[in-house]
């Protein structure tokens, strides 16, 4: 006898059983069989449903399994299957959604969390966001601009889903629903630093650099370990072309961490583009003995001092990035040299070629260079 029938056959006889003397007449006797098929048609209707619900919850469980060992096709098939036998739509709808995301088929899982926010009276709120996050995938940006406004309908402080909001507006190129979204994300969590960037940012896309500023400024009261936020404060500054101001931020977070060669670096820039070539020379130099290997300052350098005429502090600053193998060096060379030539110091203007040479033999431009100046001696 299977496992069911012996459900239905203890069942079936708690149904009939009676302790009690039946009454010996014919009415009892015909009640008393009707109550008996009753009690075996719930019986059998009550073990039919348990069966069912069984088979679904099964289904889910092994749909399940295969969704976490990455087979999405068989899942979707042990999902659909689940909901013809009564699974929750709403879950089944979801889970084949997110097995048709994690196969990379999205116009396919974008219809799946309708069905789920459909089943669900658009009350459950994850359909909606992944709904959301499918439409920017497909780059359907309004599309996934309404969903996010449905979801947060129903969860107002999710920070999450305001950010990828006001990214999904910066993707229509309304800068305004940007801003407005990631203000509504800095409201409810202002201790997360990232959000304080984003929403500067933010502020600048509309050149709203005041406001841009204070929220920076906001965030370094809140969090005086972040030092970034002052080395980001003098990025800001400079796109706004205040050089001073820039500078200032730069050599505060400077005083807190005074060997940041990436901070000095910056400084240097600022004060060269606002024509303090002297004082971001000294910086510069600052940096190649702080770290004698960054190349890149060596070529600031070079090209600073060249610019200025002082040609022995270039030449110094192009060999030592020409050490490190840094090819902008050939060209600071090349300059002297053709500024020799046209001098008439050729010994010069070959002895510089000759340096550039040293560091760079497979350069052919070099050797093109060396053979016309001879010719000219």
């Amino acid at each position: 006898m299977g496992n069911l029938d012996k459900i239905l056959n203890k069942m079936f006889l708690r149904g009939v059983t009676n302790k009690t003397p039946v009454k010996n007449n014919a009415l009892t006797a015909h009640r008393s069989s009707l109550i008996a098929h009753r009690s075996l048609l719930i019986a059998i209707s009550l073990v039919a449903f348990v069966f069912a619900a069984q088979s679904s919850y099964d289904l889910m469980e092994r749909a399940n399994a295969l969704y976490r060992e990455g087979k999405f096709k068989q899942a979707i098939t042990l999902y659909r299957k689940a909901e013809s036998r009564g699974a929750d739509p709403v879950a089944t709808s979801f889970n084949i959604a997110n097995s048709y995301y994690q196969s990379g088929m999205y116009p396919e899982a974008a219809a799946s969390y309708r069905k789920a926010v459909d089943f669900s009276n658009g009350a459950f709120s994850p359909a909606l966001f992944n709904m959301a996050s499918v439409y920017f995938r497909l780059r359907q940006y309004p599309e996934c601009v309404a969903a996010y406004h449905r979801a947060l309908k129903l969860e107002p402080e999710n920070v999450s889903g305001w950010l990828y909001l006001g990214e999904a507006y910066s993707k229509t190129g309304d800068a305004v629903g940007a801003l407005r979204a990631i203000e509504k994300a800095y409201q409810f969590d202002k201790d997360d630093i990232s959000i304080v960037y984003q929403l500067s940012e933010a502020n600048i896309a509309l050149n709203d650099f005041d406001r841009a500023v204070s929220v920076i400024r906001e965030g370094y009261a809140a969090h005086p370990d972040e030092v970034d936020f002052l080395v980001y404060l003098g990025d800001v500054y400079r796109l706004n072309k205040k050089y001073e101001e820039s500078a200032g931020a730069y050599r505060e977070a400077l005083g807190v961490r005074p060997d940041e060669v990436a901070t000095m670096y910056k400084l240097a820039d600022v004060l060269a583009e606002d024509n303090k070539l002297f004082v971001a020379m000294d910086v510069l130099n600052n940096i190649v003995n702080i770290k004698p290997d960054f190349s890149d300052a060596a070529i600031f350098l070079g090209n600073l001092a060249y610019d200025a005429k002082f040609y022995d502090r270039a030449e110094s600053a192009y060999e030592l990035a020409a050490k490190q193998g840094n090819t902008e060096s050939v060209f600071g060379f090349k300059n002297m040299a053709y500024d020799a030539h046209a001098e008439k110091r050729d010994d010069e203007a070959l002895r510089l070629l000759r340096i550039a040479q040293k560091y760079f033999p497979d350069d052919v431009t070099i050797q093109a260079d060396i053979l016309e100046f001879e010719k000219d001696e």
